[in-house]
């Protein structure tokens, strides 16, 4: 060889080795970056006090998820770091250093059957608890309580019948008979199993309060049947599990748990009789606005004309894809509105209720919205462009043929004087 071709051969020889070195080094890095995000990403799972925190039950049914998954999440955390150590030592003890092809192992009955069995009993060990949790989590035949759930572009509805023996939820109103009411909050009373009855006006969604129960598909033409409890007072955020459209990361739901006697007060405040305000009030103007703008869609139970008496019936079948939208009745004794996508307290009063001791939390919920806790930037946004607020298909036929119906709440083009009067009217409604 030649010397110009003995130097260029060696030269290539270490412009090799510096590259290999190079891509090892930046392999290196990149394998510690992206350790350090999966870890960083694993430690933020774990942070506690989330409002769907799927490991801090606060019911029976909850309890029996966790009770399962617990184990189950700690045989898959060992088989991985198995598995991965595994890995790390075949692949650091057999890297190609130019030695021989390794023994063969094809064929070795003891090792197949070791293999199999092994991942089969892992599989057993965690499939009897799992059928016998499924089971378990599927009676309802302890149910005390009723409540007719259904889900809408992109809110719930919640519809309380009247039982055979005249009581709702297995209390009876203290001011009279007992009639059935709609609301868009769920509220129940604590220590009783509630068995939730839902389906779906529009598309599939799927109902989830990770702290009282685990998820339940709401789908068109049928009925589902999910059994809801809670340990103690307070409020216990959910989501909609099921991609539903366009708000769908918006459709959220809260329900609230009271002790037997805040129940039971809740339950005579929602079937408080209407009063109508003075007409020559600001709230007065606000329910002839209501009448003329809004009562087409939303109810507000005992509204009657001002003029002719008569009562005032919402037909949102005529204008809602889904035929509904929410009844406004006792608007602000609820903790959010618009799918519970806003809460209607502004940040200290709704601290105030979300954080208070299990004793209190009854007491402070039943005080309501007041004027001073009106959380009014995002009611008079809400108000002045919904779907500027909460993206919505308000324009008839965006997807498909709808009959000139909207999904959602359209911009009702209000003046700053209109927000006015409409707010000072929906604050009475509690």
């Amino acid at each position: 060889m030649r010397p110009k071709e003995r130097f260029a051969s060696v030269g290539s020889v270490r412009s090799s080795a510096v590259s290999s070195r190079s891509r090892s080094s930046r392999g290196r890095r990149l394998g510690l970056a992206a350790g350090v995000l999966v870890g960083a990403g694993l430690l933020g799972g774990c942070a506690r006090n989330a409002p769907q925190d799927i490991f801090d039950p606060r019911g029976a049914n909850s309890g029996r998820i966790n009770d399962l998954q617990v184990p189950v999440f700690a045989i898959a955390i060992a088989v991985g770091i198995l598995v991965m150590a595994i890995i790390a030592f075949v692949v650091v003890r057999y890297r190609d250093q130019g030695q021989p092809i390794p023994e063969q192992t094809h064929g070795k009955a003891s090792l197949e059957i070791i293999l199999t069995l092994l991942p089969a009993l892992i599989l057993v060990f965690i499939a009897v608890p799992t059928v016998s949790t499924v089971f378990a989590l599927a009676n309802s035949d302890d149910t005390e309580c009723v409540v007719n759930t259904a889900g809408q572009q992109w809110w719930w509805e919640y519809d309380y019948p009247v039982s055979d023996d005249g009581t709702i939820c297995g209390y009876a109103p203290s001011g009279g008979e007992a009639l059935p009411f709609v609301t868009s909050q769920l509220v129940i009373p604590t220590d009783t199993n509630v068995l939730i009855r839902g389906t779906s006006r529009d598309v599939i969604h799927s109902y989830w309060v990770p702290r009282l129960n685990g998820k339940r598909d709401m789908v068109p033409g049928r009925v589902h049947y999910l059994r809801m409890q809670a340990d103690e007072p307070g409020i216990y955020a959910g989501q909609c599990a099921e991609f539903c459209g366009l708000s769908h990361a918006n459709m959220r739901m809260e329900v609230v748990a009271l002790d037997p006697v805040d129940f039971q007060a809740w339950l005579d405040g929602q079937l408080t009789p209407y009063e109508a305000p003075a007409a020559d009030t600001l709230a007065g103007l606000g329910e002839t606005l209501f009448i003329q703008q809004c009562a087409r869609c939303h109810q507000v139970d005992g509204l009657t004309d001002p003029i002719t008496g008569d009562p005032v019936i919402s037909a949102p079948e005529q204008f809602v894809y889904s035929g509904a939208a929410p009844n406004l009745t006792n608007l602000m004794t609820r903790s959010t509105f618009a799918g519970g996508t806003y809460n209607l307290a502004n940040t200290a009063c709704w601290a105030d209720v979300w954080e208070a001791p299990s004793a209190e939390f009854g007491s402070r919920y039943l005080e309501g919205i007041t004027p001073e806790c009106l959380n009014e930037i995002d009611l008079r946004g809400w108000l002045r462009n919904a779907p500027e607020m909460k993206p919505m298909y308000t324009e008839p036929d965006q997807l498909e043929p709808t009959d000139g119906k909207v999904r959602g709440m359209p911009n009702l083009g209000l003046n700053e004087d209109q927000i006015d009067a409409l707010i000072a009217y929906l604050l009475e409604r509690k």
